[in-house]
């Protein structure tokens, strides 16, 4: 091991003579081959394990798990993962962390156990961070665990553990770097930056690192980039990484950050952060990353955990719109994932052993919107995940089309079958009955078995229909979306969020049966310095203009009288709403649209 010398002006040193000794290290070799040009059946062969697999977890782990959220006397919310950012530390007081971590109670087999008795398939962990310290002793680098206390490498008894239980592992890799003397931009509060810093070397130095990863630690299932949105990184460096990751190793799953966007972008999945979309991503393989709490690395004082119920129906919802969940945990500085997470992740493997068959291999919803839960699919099954359990007995799911011949609880280990008809003549609703008392409060799982094709009978968007004072109320949840796909509904505060394309409208289908005169009435929140952004509701043909205000905050909600508006007689329009401009930020969080009739 090399021993790392103090302070960040050893490093711009350092690179100042790498500089100097020319072709001493020859760049990577240009890919030779596009991988993207791949036919639609050798992409289905290599994502066919990741499409089956719908849950995961993340594990966000490297010196920030020391300071754990807290840095001189002063606590951070978010992700403290990026506490250097937040309090502004200079690399050279930063190092000083490296002798601090030292994870003595890691147990890899242990955290391997944790995730395949919660029922998940993969393990994706942060091999390297934005503050670009390696989990494994790099050739490449000092700035990695070779050089703190701990000294030893943790990600390859990590890979033995996964190899050990059939757990695929995968690596996150940071694109930026806020240590490296060859990373640009420099951060902004960075008081020793290097002068000569040259980001083509900073990439190869990436290259070699990934190269490392690849040929010492895989074959690897994903690797999941981040930081790529400052402006040295480009579409064209984009395409570049993702053709020569997969020239290392063709079969690998590379996720969309990979590439800054746009048309031809490179990368497999979409990669949603802390979201669900609404419809998910039709057309686009993808998946929900989400923390238990508020941050991803590990924080001692945030302590809002979500319920392990939330976290069974946010996994239910998001394979039912075809995607798969990413989970988070953040081990502490000891190398121990806490208790709340475990006790989540047990309870969320409890579900899953019962009914993991209605998760795994499982394909988006074919049907609308139900009222009872979810629903998901595979050949020769449908599973309804009921969230509702309805007092009167009945479960009804209208639009099937396919002879249904079983049903039955997944919890009942006998699969004794359960009544059901099917209404005809007019539109299909297969009918079942089911006991009083639900098998599980967070979600019970009724197995539909049908005979050959799947066939679904197509539905007309969902009408809302006036209150009895002839109000509407169109709640966010019940939105249609279409746009960019980065427009989602906010479980967490019940709102449309990360609106940040003017191409992204929210709409829903009103019936109207008393024509006439409306307040349109919005409630909604908005960052100070993200507010301005002009709009319109739309009805029809009938339009009114607003400008977003700042509320103070993007959790801070206000309600207020956009303008009035005439709606016809009859018929079901629909209400839109539209950005007229490119946001700032984004255009805002939409938590209700209320349509009050003028007296």
């Amino acid at each position: 091991m090399r021993a790392l010398k103090s302070g960040f002006g050893y490093l711009c040193l350092a690179a100042a003579v790498w500089m100097a000794a020319a072709g001493a290290r020859a760049a990577e070799p240009a890919p030779t081959k596009d991988f993207m040009k791949e036919t639609k059946e050798e992409r289905d062969a290599r994502m066919k394990w990741w499409r089956e697999a719908r849950f995961g977890m993340f594990i966000h782990w490297g010196l920030y798990a020391v300071p754990a959220g807290e840095w001189n006397g002063t606590k951070y919310g978010g992700g403290v993962e990026w506490i250097m950012n937040y309090a502004k530390v200079p690399a050279a007081e930063y190092e000083p962390l490296l002798k601090k971590f030292n994870p003595v109670k890691y147990d890899p087999a242990q955290w391997v156990r944790i995730a395949k008795d919660a029922g998940m398939k993969y393990i994706v962990i942060t091999s390297k961070h934005h503050e670009g310290f390696c989990l494994w002793p790099s050739k490449c680098t000092d700035y990695t665990v070779a050089s703190t206390a701990y000294g030893k490498d943790l990600l390859k008894p990590l890979a033995e553990a996964c190899k050990a239980e059939g757990i695929t592992l995968c690596f996150y890799h940071s694109i930026m770097d806020w240590h490296h003397p060859d990373y640009l931009p420099k951060p902004g509060w960075e008081t020793n930056p290097n002068k000569d810093a040259n980001f083509d070397r900073y990439v190869g130095h990436l290259k070699k690192q990934l190269k490392e990863l690849i040929e010492g630690y895989g074959p690897l299932g994903v690797l999941w980039f981040d930081g790529q949105w400052e402006n040295t990184w480009t579409h064209e460096r984009g395409v570049d990484l993702y053709n020569y990751v997969r020239g290392l190793q063709p079969n690998i799953i590379v996720n969309n950050r990979v590439d800054v966007g746009g048309q031809g972008a490179a990368g497999d999945f979409g990669t949603p952060e802390q979201t669900i979309p609404a419809k998910g991503l039709p057309g686009t393989d993808w998946e929900t990353c989400m923390t238990m709490n508020g941050t991803w690395g590990y924080s001692a004082h945030d302590l809002d955990w979500k319920s392990s119920q939330d976290l069974i129906r946010k996994l239910v919802d998001i394979a039912s719109k075809g995607g798969n969940f990413l989970l988070n945990v953040g081990p502490t500085g000891l190398g121990e994932i806490p208790p709340a997470s475990v006790e989540r992740l047990a309870a969320m493997g409890k579900w899953m052993k019962v009914n993991g068959e209605a998760i795994h291999g499982t394909a988006a919803s074919p049907f609308g919107k139900v009222s009872f839960g979810r629903v998901t699919a595979k050949p020769g099954k449908i599973y309804l995940h009921v969230f509702n359990w309805p007092k009167d007995g009945k479960i009804e799911l209208p639009g099937m089309e396919s002879k249904v011949t079983k049903a039955y609880l997944l919890a009942d280990p006998g699969k004794k079958a359960l009544a059901f008809t099917v209404s005809q003549p007019g539109p299909r609703v297969v009918e079942i009955q089911v006991p009083a008392e639900a098998p599980d409060a967070d979600a019970s799982v009724i197995a539909l078995e049908y005979e050959g094709e799947l066939k679904v009978q197509p539905r007309l968007p969902d009408t809302m229909a006036a209150d009895e004072k002839g109000v509407f109320t169109l709640m966010a949840e019940a939105a249609d979306i279409q746009g960019t796909g980065s427009l989602a509904f906010e479980a967490d505060k019940k709102c449309l969020g990360f609106w940040t394309s003017k191409d992204d409208v929210p709409s829903w289908t009103i019936r109207v049966t008393n024509p006439g005169r409306y307040q349109v009435e919005l409630t909604h929140a908005c960052k100070d310095g993200s507010a301005g952004t002009p709009f319109e509701v739309r009805i029809g043909r009938q339009s009114v203009k607003g400008t977003v205000s700042a509320t103070g905050s993007w959790e801070k909600f206000t309600t207020g009288i956009v303008g009035t508006l005439e709606i016809g007689r009859g018929g079901s329009p629909r209400v839109r709403v539209v950005p007229l401009e490119a946001p700032k930020e984004g255009v805002m969080n939409l938590k209700t649209i209320r349509l009050i009739p003028v007296q």
